[in-house]
């Protein structure tokens, strides 16, 4: 038998890399991510970070002990055009600074994203100074977040939360029940309504959502995933995920 050594060709150009790190109990994130992305030429790979709870600004930091070992496991040895956090709490508590710079331990070269800085530039870009803030977190957490968008200068006109507090309840909500409660938030005197925590099945229900209140509605994985594409110069003709996305 004859045995002959054949040379490789690679490629020689590759598709913009997305790395996500998703909590270990989040039921809704890759599959966002996924629905927007999935006819892009675009690549996109996940790992999960172990997720305490309950839900408390303690756990989640204590979560984000472990940003660098995960993000370096995520092609190790790779480059990464953008790693996303996606943790909106999660970036709140232990602060954007230190998630970046556990990220970049490990991929050095890499854009950064959080569900809660996107929001921001999100709201920025849209020009939008007072939203109405809807949770699924306790009662704590929920403030935490409140105070988050007070901080970065924004008028919080109402709010309401489902005082939840494991990750793993969050993702079981029920997507039709969820409209409902959204579609009668109070909305008096505020420009957009933005919906907080990855976990939420809320991107599929923005259009819906958006047409029956009339206002502009946001998302954690909805401004997300728009900042992500932005980062890596993809965020173009995207359809049936709300305004956010007609934003440029």
């Amino acid at each position: 038998m004859n045995s002959t050594k054949i040379d490789p060709k690679y490629i020689t150009k590759s598709n913009p890399r997305i790395g996500l790190i998703a909590l270990a109990s989040d039921f809704m994130i890759e599959r966002d991510f996924i629905n927007v992305i999935k006819d892009r030429e675009i690549d996109f790979f996940v790992n999960r970070i172990e997720c305490y709870n309950p839900l408390t600004k303690e756990n989640l930091i204590k979560m984000s002990d472990k940003v660098t070992e995960v993000t370096k496991d995520i092609l190790p040895d790779q480059d990464i055009d953008c790693v996303v956090y996606g943790c909106t709490s999660g970036t709140i508590a232990a602060g954007y600074e230190s998630i970046e710079k556990k990220v970049k331990a490990a991929k050095s070269m890499a854009e950064v994203t959080t569900p809660s800085t996107a929001a921001i530039k999100a709201l920025k870009k849209l020009n939008i100074s007072k939203i109405s803030l809807f949770t699924p977190y306790s009662k704590k957490l929920n403030d935490e977040v409140l105070e988050y968008f007070k901080n970065e200068g924004y008028e919080v006109t109402s709010n309401s939360y489902f005082d939840i507090e494991a990750d793993y309840d969050i993702g079981k909500v029920d997507q039709n029940y969820l409209f409902n409660v959204l579609s009668e938030i109070d909305l008096n005197g505020a420009e957009a309504l933005f919906v907080s925590c990855t976990a939420l099945p809320v991107l599929p229900i923005i259009d819906k959502l958006e047409k029956k209140l009339n206002t502009t509605v946001l998302s954690s994985n909805q401004a997300l995933i728009w900042d992500t594409l932005v980062k890596i110069n993809k965020n173009n003709s995207v359809e049936g995920f709300g305004k956010l996305f007609n934003e440029n």
